[in-house]
């Protein structure tokens, strides 16, 4: 759906180069939307164009939410509750508000009613139930944010404990199957009959592989700034979807979406935990509403851990059966993952398994423990991070069953349709992928290269995985207008997360507009702003860039039907791509991607280490090279991250995370990966976005986990399932140093 309009005229000439302004007037007949209406400009797309906001960041003009002030507002600190499981006996508010500037404390017994909401999280201080502990049971609004957080401490809570469950197993008494995620992830999913074809297969792998919780420690902490005028609700807040956050506030509170308007100009990172308004944003609004002021909150480091999100724990179970040429015949990928009680989320982590390979019997199947620990969420490739990892590690176990390279494997069981659906790929270059990354890595060489560089200090080894991530587009809205100075602004609710979707939106609309981009300008982060889907699921550049394209499109078929005239004020046109994006996909999209890994294992620490490290990826046409770089790198930097040192950890007698901070929870830096490289192959993928292009956002992380596990079962002859790879899991498996020019046997399949 398109639509355009004139601005008010006033008589203004200006020069545009490829499309008229005010004041010009093509030659001969109106030029249609799609015809050249001037000389061939530039194109920007594959262009590393610099960053729009570099400048601004790197010299502190940027503003974030935590940096919005406004006069006269207040502050507001959570009160967490101390336990994992019962009810709110008492709240005892006298020493807080005998303190001078204490203003209010809201809990379950004077908080403002908020509407029924499915998402527990949201439902704040609206009964005395604890579901888990770190939840949020009352709040303090003072004159400032420290006076906020002593209150706070002089907060008194009673409570009623009830008996709670913590751990999750795959024989837990609350497992059971969770919700379908929309048409694409089903819980369960089976073609043919895996376990006979399992027990009739020349070659099998069984194992189990488990990931610990992963924790979201952004850059910028959540904040929020919330203040109530005339029934009207405004709020600055750390959002990946104005939009979204947006609508889910006006259900919230009873009101039109059109009576609530939320800004978020710059991201600090947010990698799914902004995605979704968090619990800080309605305390922030709540207090807002009992105090009639503007009120400002931020969360502490500590509280990330408890209130935004996190990856839950998995335990996979997969099984392989192949011929004895390597070609899968049946596949079965069982994932146990962990909820809260007040909201049922799912990681989908065996959904990757579905389309990645081709074999005729293949079964996946999820289960959620429902626990008393906080609500899991979404994080940087959902399902594919961990799921790959498991389903990586089997095929890298297949490849040595069946007396295979692991590069040849894959290549073997690759496939043009897809497994699941039964629909072509729009395009699928995972083939190419692996090989050129096998040629750019020396993959041939690779067992040479183990003996020439293992020495009597360090075991070295190679490591390969794949990678896929699925690709979205989400309806969208865009306006364009032409200013009438040759000048033309994009404006889209979208929110620009750090990826530089300002600069790459400037591109698209550029080359739709056959002007150079420096002559768009791009206006995100205000929901005011036509709609637009979360930036989340790669999916943001694909979704946004798709409805700017439509809203250029009209504008030139606009400029076109005025005969090449444009009013002195200018024109603007906009687009809809809800109609476009409705019918059912006729081809299976995905991005695919060959992680390349080479470790070092020191013989007496056992301590890994990551010297090189390379990323292959077919991601569609890439519109800026420097920021999907950017994004690649990071993706598997965080890979990394997971495979050697990030673990959350849960207090199993008090329920709350141990890893709270960046003391505790450790992440890899710069120093981790001295030499890292992301390349991608040539490829244009038009059936997923009008630019031809793909997600980059997330597949970085996908394969990278099981690559440099892989490489360390290659440098050590042990095969370990369980992330991290920390040399404490590598003492326990390996045993004391291993002795120059000798490697321990590797275990049984079936030693736990």
């Amino acid at each position: 759906m398109t639509g355009a309009r004139s601005s008010d005229p006033g008589p203004e000439l200006a020069r545009s180069g490829a499309l008229p302004v005010a004041g010009t007037r093509l030659p001969g007949p109106a030029p249609a939307a799609t015809s050249e209406a001037a000389a061939p400009v530039q194109r920007s797309i594959g262009v590393s164009v610099p960053r729009r906001d570099a400048r601004d960041k790197v010299t502190g003009r940027a503003r974030y939410t935590g940096d919005v002030r406004i006069p006269g507002a207040a502050y507001v600190a959570a009160v967490p509750a101390t336990v994992a499981h019962g009810r709110v006996r008492a709240v005892r508010t006298e020493r807080a508000l005998a303190l001078p500037g204490v203003m209010a404390v809201i809990y379950f017994a004077n908080c403002p009613r908020l509407r029924r909401t499915d998402d527990g999280e949201l439902a704040l201080l609206q009964s005395p139930g604890v579901a888990y502990r770190g939840q949020f049971v009352a709040a303090v609004v003072a004159e400032s944010p420290q006076l906020a957080r002593e209150a706070a401490r002089h907060v008194g809570v009673d409570y009623t404990t009830r008996p709670y469950e913590l751990t999750l197993r795959t024989d837990g008494p609350t497992l059971h199957p969770p919700p379908q995620h929309g048409p694409w992830f089903p819980t369960d999913c089976v073609h043919g009959d895996p376990e006979a074809a399992l027990l009739r297969s020349a070659v099998r792998v069984e194992a189990v592989y488990s990931t610990p919780p992963y924790h979201h420690h952004v850059m910028e902490p959540h904040a929020s700034m919330a203040y109530w005028h005339d029934g009207y609700l405004t709020v600055h807040d750390t959002t990946q979807g104005p939009t979204g956050t947006r609508d889910v506030l006006a259900r919230l509170f009873g009101i039109r979406p059109d009576r609530v308007r939320v800004f978020a100009h710059h991201i600090g990172g947010g990698f799914g935990s902004k995605a979704a308004p968090r619990a800080q944003l309605v305390l922030a609004s709540l207090a807002a509403r009992v105090v009639h002021r503007p009120v400002i909150t931020a969360l502490s480091r500590e509280q990330l851990s408890a209130v935004v999100g996190y990856r839950t724990p998995t335990i996979q179970r997969v099984r392989l059966g192949a011929g004895p040429d390597g070609r899968l015949v049946a596949v079965s990928h069982t994932a146990f993952e962990q909820t809260s009680v007040i909201k049922d989320f799912s990681e989908c982590s065996a959904a990757p398994t579905r389309t990645m390979y081709a074999a005729p019997h293949r079964e996946t199947s999820h289960r959620c423990a429902r626990l008393h620990v906080p609500s899991p969420t979404w994080l940087r490739a959902p399902g594919e991070c961990p799921g790959m990892f498991a389903l990586e590690s089997a095929m890298d176990e297949l490849a040595e069953a069946c007396g295979l390279d692991p590069v040849e494997l894959r290549l073997r069981n690759d496939t043009p349709v897809d497994p699941h659906s039964g629909r072509p790929f729009s395009s699928r270059n995972l083939a190419a992928c692996l090989r050129l990354g096998a040629e750019r890595f020396g993959w041939a060489e690779r067992e040479g290269l183990r003996a020439r560089l293992s020495d009597r200090r360090r075991l070295v080894g190679l490591g390969v995985a794949a990678s896929t991530i699925p690709q979205y587009r989400f309806p969208s809205r865009a306006t364009v207008h032409a200013d009438g100075h040759g000048r033309y602004i994009v404006r889209i609710a979208a929110a620009d997360v750090g990826t530089g979707a300002r600069t790459v939106l400037a591109q698209i609309a550029g080359d739709a507009l056959r002007v150079p981009p420096d002559r768009v300008a791009v206006e995100l982060g205000d929901s005011s702003y036509p709609s637009a889907s979360w930036a989340g699921r790669s999916s943001g550049t694909t979704s946004w860039g798709t409805a700017v394209v439509r809203a250029c499109e009209a504008l030139r078929a606009e400029i076109g039907r005025l005969g090449g005239h444009l009013p002195p004020g200018g024109v603007e046109a906009s687009a809809d791509t809800f109609d476009e994006l409705a019918p059912p996909r006729a081809f299976s999209q995905y991005a695919f991607g060959a992680q390349f890994a080479e470790v070092t294992v020191d013989r007496a620490t056992k301590e890994v280490r990551v010297p090189r490290l390379l990323g292959v990826f077919a991601v569609g046409r890439v519109i800026n090279p420097t920021t999907a770089r950017s994004q690649l790198i990071g993706g598997m930097v965080m890979g990394v991250s997971m495979a050697l040192c990030e673990e959350g950890v849960l207090d199993p007698d008090r329920g709350h995370f141990l890893t709270r901070d960046l003391a505790a929870y450790r992440v890899a830096t710069y120093a981790d990966v001295p030499r890292i490289d992301a390349v991608c192959v040539e490829e244009e993928d038009f059936r997923t976005s009008p630019m031809g292009a793909k997600g980059v956002g997330e597949i970085g992380i996908v394969g990278t986990a099981a690559a440099i596990a892989n490489a360390v079962h290659h440098a050590t002859g042990h095969r370990f399932r369980d992330l991290p790879l920390t040399p404490r899991r590598l003492v326990e498996t390996m045993g004391p140093a291993v002795r120059p020019g000798m490697v321990s046997s590797p275990r049984s399949p079936d030693q736990p």
